[in-house]
C-alpha cells in the first residue's frame, strides 16, 4: 500500500504496461528527457530508452498519423497531448483514421493506441490550454473515450486502455495531476475499464460526473448532508461507449439528477445524458435531469476562469432546484 498523486498513479501505470509488453511505445512532446510537461513520464525514457519513450516534433498532426503507422504494424503507441487545446491540428488524423481503420478494414486491422489527452481548466492557464473537447470524441464513432478522476482509477485505467484493442482517447484532469493523494492496492483486481462507479450512496438526488467535476460533486454532496440532503456521486468514467446500468439504479431510487461537467452545457455530454435518464426513468423521475456546465463561451482568460467554471455554489444550487419541483 503506498499513497500516490494522479501523476504517480499514471506513470506507475504506464511503467507498468511497458515492464508487460514491449510493444508499448510513448510518443509526444517532451515526453522523454523532460518527463512532459506535467512529469508524467518522468523517468521512463532514463529506464526504457530513446526507442521506446519518443520526444516528437511539435506537430500532432504528425505524432498521430505515426502512431497510426505503428499500431497497423503491430505496436501499442501511446501517444501525449501536451494540452487539450493542442488535440485540434491532429483532429482529422483521429477522427479520419484512428476511428475508422478497423470498420474501413472490415476488421482486418486493429488499431490498439491511447491518445492521452489532459483537459479541463483550474489551473490559471493561458488560451489554448484549457479545453473540454471530449464531446467531439465521444460523438465520433469507433473511438472509446474515458476519464478517470483519482489516483487508483489514472492506475488502473491506464494499463486497461493500452491493453485494449481499440483506439482511446483517454482523459486526464489536469488540475487534479498534483493535487490529491489515494492509497494503491496494487493487488486487488481493478474494476473493468469501461464502467460507471458510484463513490458516494445517497436517496435525495444523483449527480453525475467525470474527470475533474467528479471531486467537485463529492464535495457538494457533502456540504449538502450537513443540511440534511443526501445526494449520491456517481463516477462515469465512461463518456462512450456510456455504462447507464447504474445511473438508471439510482435514478430510480432517487427520482432526480443533476448531470456537472467542465464542457459547455450546450450539446455537451450532459445532453445525452439527460435524453437517455428521460427515456429510461421516466416514470420514476420527479423533476427533469438538470445540467451544470460551462457557458457557452470559450474557457475565460485566467482571472475569470473560476466564474466560469462549475463549482459547488452551481452544482447545490441545482439540486435545490430540482428539489423545490
Amino acid at each position: 500500500m503506498s499513497k500516490i498523486t494522479l501523476a504517480q498513479g499514471l506513470n506507475r501505470g504506464l511503467r507498468k504496461a511497458m515492464e508487460a509488453d514491449d510493444k508499448v511505445l510513448l510518443m509526444g512532446e517532451d515526453v522523454g528527457k523532460l518527463g512532459g510537461v506535467f512529469r508524467i513520464t518522468d523517468g521512463l525514457q532514463k529506464d526504457f530508452g530513446e526507442d521506446r519513450v519518443i520526444d516528437s516534433p511539435l506537430a500532432e498532426s504528425g505524432i498521430v498519423g505515426t502512431a497510426v503507422g505503428l499500431a497497423m504494424r503491430g505496436y501499442r503507441p501511446v501517444v501525449e497531448i501536451q494540452f487539450d487545446g493542442f488535440v485540434y491540428p491532429a483532429y482529422d488524423q483521429i477522427v479520419c483514421q484512428v476511428a475508422k481503420m478497423h470498420f474501413r478494414s472490415q476488421g482486418r486491422v486493429k488499431m490498439p493506441m491511447v491518445i492521452r489527452i489532459p483537459f479541463g481548466g483550474g489551473i490559471g492557464a493561458v488560451e489554448h490550454h484549457s479545453e473540454s473537447p471530449e464531446a467531439q470524441f465521444a460523438h465520433t464513432p469507433g473511438l472509446k473515450v474515458v476519464a478517470c478522476s483519482n489516483p487508483v482509477d489514472g492506475y488502473w485505467m491506464i494499463q486497461q486502455a493500452i491493453a485494449h484493442d481499440d483506439p482511446v482517447i483517454f482523459l486526464e484532469p489536469k488540475r487534479q495531476y498534483h493535487a490529491d493523494k489515494a492509497e494503491l492496492d496494487d493487488t486487488v483486481d481493478p474494476p473493468p475499464l469501461f464502467t460507471s462507479r458510484v463513490l458516494r450512496p445517497g436517496s435525495d438526488a444523483t449527480l453525475l460526473a467525470y474527470g475533474p467535476t467528479v471531486k467537485t460533486c463529492l464535495h457538494a454532496a457533502e456540504a449538502a448532508a450537513g443540511e440534511g440532503r443526501s445526494l449520491e456521486v456517481i463516477d462515469l468514467r465512461t463518456l462512450s461507449p456510456l455504462d447507464m446500468v447504474p445511473v438508471y439504479e439510482s435514478v430510480r431510487r432517487t427520482g432526480r439528477a443533476v448531470v456537472v461537467h467542465e464542457a459547455h452545457t450546450n450539446l455537451g455530454l450532459g445532453a445525452e445524458l439527460a435524453a437517455r435518464i428521460t427515456e429510461e426513468c421516466f416514470y420514476s423521475l420527479e423533476a427533469p435531469v438538470l445540467r451544470v456546465g460551462g457557458f457557452d463561451t470559450p474557457y475565460p482568460a485566467s482571472r475569470l476562469e473560476e466564474e466560469w467554471l462549475p463549482d459547488l455554489d452551481r452544482v447545490l444550487d441545482a439540486v435545490d432546484r430540482s428539489l423545490e419541483i
